[in-house]
Formats: C-alpha cells, structure tokens, sequence
C-alpha cells in the first residue's frame, strides 16, 4: 500500500516507535526511557527507541520539530531513510543537526551510519556548511539517489572519516576527480552503474588511495588498459574487487591482477572470458594465473588445490604453440618442471559383462545386461538351463573374492551392485536337487 505523502520524521517515528506499535524490550541498549516529552509532543512518556532506527519506505518529506528529535534521538548510532521523499539536502541537515547537538550535550558517540538511498537528493545542491553536519559520518548510502559527483566531493571534504560509501545504481558513465584526494575511504561499492572505460575506473584509484575493497560488480568494463607499474600506484592497499559480470574478454586483463600488490581476493563470476570453459577449467586456470589470491570467488583457495591448478594450467597449455602460451606457464615449468597428460581413464560404470555361467558340469559363456535385475536374469537363462524361473538358485562367483560363492536371492537387486565383471561366473542350480 502507499504511503500517503508530507509526512515528517518525528510523524514517522512516532507511529513506528510508540509502546502500542513496537513493544517495550527490557535490557540494555534495546530501549530508551524519556521521563518527559516536549511541550505538545504526540509521543508517550516512554518511546522504545532502539540505538538503530529503520524508517525506509515511509513517505518522509520532511524532518518536523527540532526539540523533539534533539530529546528522543540521542542515543541514535545508525539511522536508515532509505527510499523516502527528501529532496532537499538541507531537510537530512536538520535531522542530523537535531541528533547530533543533542549528542554532544548528552556525550554519546555521534551518528555513524546513514542511509539515504532512493531519495531525490540530485534535486538539491549539497552546501558544504550542510555537509559538515554529517561530519561523524563513517559509513554512507546513496545507492538510488542520483546523487551528482559534486555532491560526493563535498560530502568527501567535509567527512574526514568517512570508511564506507556506497554509490550504486546511480546511473554514473564518468567519474570526476576532486581537488583533494579522500585518505580515510576504505571500501566502495559503485556496482550496477555504467562505467566501462578503464580511464574512468583508474580515477577511483586516484580519488582513494587507501581503498582496501572495490565492489564494480555489473559495469561492464570492457579491459583493464594500465602498465603495471602504474597499477601497482594508483591501488596500493587494495586487498579485494569485484569484477563480477563485467565485460573482461582477455587473459592479458586477468594477469593485470597480479600488478595490485595488496590483492587477496577477487570475484569473477559471469565474465564473456571465461564463458567458453566449463567450470573446472575456469577456476583452475583463473587460480593458477593469480598466485597471490587466496580467495576466488568467495571460496578460499587451498594450497592443495593452488598446486592442483597449477599442475593442470601446465597439461593445459602443453601442446600449445610456444608464442601463444602466456607468461606464466613458463613461470610454472620452472617450479613444476614439464609434466606428462594424464592418462585418460574412463570412469562410467559397465553396462554389461561376459560371464560364465555353470550348470550340470555345463559351461556357456553369455553377455548380461548390469542394469537389470536377478529376476530378469533368470528369464535369460530360462532357456539356457531348461529350468522354470522358480526353481532356479543362483549364485555369482568373484574370481578374486576370497569368500567363494554369494547367493542371488533377491530377485528385485540389481546385477551391477554385484560389481560383476567380465570373467566372473555365476553358477545355477535346481531347487529339486
């Protein structure tokens, strides 16, 4: 159902929040107990507000009464807006204003999370006297909100410790680069935009130089077009990236990986590269040429099967001619040496055995089918021994068991779970007898 629109955040919060929507949860840190509400506040002597506030999806246009927010949101550590109505940057100031003046008065750690995602905020033009409001800010969502590169500059320079922002599914085709690089950034996400260039990609390194995890899932770059040596300044502490369903076709942009010095982990699902191979072949050659990655995929990568990889990246490219074998299988034949191709060995079970079957000091040697079964095996000798089905006794015999003769009794067991071969006998004998 929609939610009607012009709703304030003190509205909001007093409807989700109140004793008779969101019941009282005793223990620490589950509650707040507010002696007394401000002249002409809605709200009950006691809110139950957690140090978490959710209220995505609830129409809000709007911040409502400054003393109310500042008396009931003092303790707030983490606060989620996500999907609301605010357009204007200056309506999120206040919000953060109200809970942030009455943290310090009350000296309770500052909001660290916002989540502002699918709000309009491209509507408005983000003032630096505003963003220093969200100054104690360390982890920032503008996922869905359009917001433009001049916003996330000056939200950069007036959050000095910002550690996480997320940027997705914000429609960007460029990135712009600002005056000051952002020291504090630890992890972006920037998934589900459409940034395929290279030379817009290497600005983030530019822009954050001590990124430890870039998340560019679903942005279809096409190639990684960087000398290493120039990869190895623009990333120095990157440790994880997601390249999932980019548009990588080369093996040339899988090794430029190896110029990160920092990198240990790497999700490459969906790439046009690696389509052609089957699933085996993909992580083993992609394991093989990453000797630095430890983590692939969001599996961990054993030393058992690092060597494995290796080994069979070597029998991969064995008979391939020498100028188009890469650079590291030259690597791997200084460490492993050349090896031999595995011998094939064909696995599938028999479908069927050439066995001998012995009756009356009479020996015929016949063809039976594995997948049927003692009673249908009967029915084939029923000629054979001139003998009615019922009053048949079989017994099959291993010629390297140790234990002689095992009884077929069960007439619905299946010949191949016998493990019969080829040579074995099956001896058959009259209940009469």
């Amino acid at each position: 159902m929609d939610q009607p629109s012009g709703r304030s955040f003190m509205q909001v919060l007093c409807e989700k929040y109140s004793p008779e929507n969101f019941p009282y949860r005793r223990g620490p840190g589950m509650g707040v107990h507010v002696p007394a509400t401000p002249q002409g506040s809605p709200m009950k002597d006691r809110l139950n507000l957690p140090s978490v506030l959710v209220l995505n999806s609830c129409g809000i246009t709007c911040a409502g009464d400054e003393k109310e927010i500042a008396a009931f949101c003092a303790h707030v550590s983490e606060l989620d807006l996500s999907d609301n109505k605010l357009e204007d940057w200056h309506e999120v100031k206040f919000l953060y204003c109200c809970i942030l003046v009455s943290k310090i008065v009350s000296n309770v750690p500052q909001l660290e999370f916002l989540n502002l995602s699918s709000n309009p905020l491209n509507l408005s033009v983000l003032e630096r006297t505003c963003a220093g409001s969200f100054s104690g800010v360390r982890k920032l969502v503008l996922n869905n909100s359009k917001a433009s590169w001049e916003t996330v500059h000056t939200i950069l320079q007036e959050l000095p410790d910002l550690e996480e922002l997320f940027l997705c599914l914000n429609d960007y085709e460029t990135v712009s680069c600002p005056s000051i690089c952002c020291h504090s950034l630890k992890l972006l996400h920037i998934t589900d935009n459409n940034l395929q260039d290279w030379t817009e990609i290497r600005k983030l390194g530019v822009m954050f130089p001590s990124l430890d995890t870039l998340v560019l899932a679903n942005n279809h770059l096409n190639a990684i077009e960087e000398p290493d040596d120039s990869l190895a300044r623009l990333f120095p502490n990157l440790r994880s990236i997601s390249l999932h369903k980019s548009g990588l076709h080369s093996w040339e942009d899988i090794d430029k990986l190896n110029s990160f010095p920092k990198l240990e982990e790497v999700r490459l699902l969906g790439i046009p590269l690696l389509q052609p191979y089957t699933t085996e072949e993909r992580r083993k050659l992609v394991v093989a040429r990453l000797p630095s990655v430890s983590k692939l995929n969001g599996s961990v990568v054993t030393d058992g099967e690092r060597e494995d990889s290796e080994r069979f990246f070597i029998r991969y490219y064995v008979d391939v001619p020498q100028e188009e074998v890469p650079f590291r299988y030259h690597e791997l034949i200084t460490k492993y040496g050349k090896l031999e191709p595995l011998a094939e060995v064909d696995l599938r079970p028999q479908s069927s055995a050439k066995v001998e079957v012995h009756f009356n000091d009479q020996v015929e040697e016949i063809s039976i089918r594995l997948d049927q079964t003692v009673a249908e095996l009967k029915k084939q000798l029923k000629t054979l021994v001139q003998l009615p089905t019922s009053s048949m006794l079989l017994y099959y015999f291993d010629h390297e068991a140790p234990f002689g003769p095992e009884e077929m009794k069960y007439s619905s067991r299946a010949l191949h779970s016998f493990g019969i071969r080829d040579g074995d006998k099956i001896y058959v004998e009259s209940k009469t007898k």
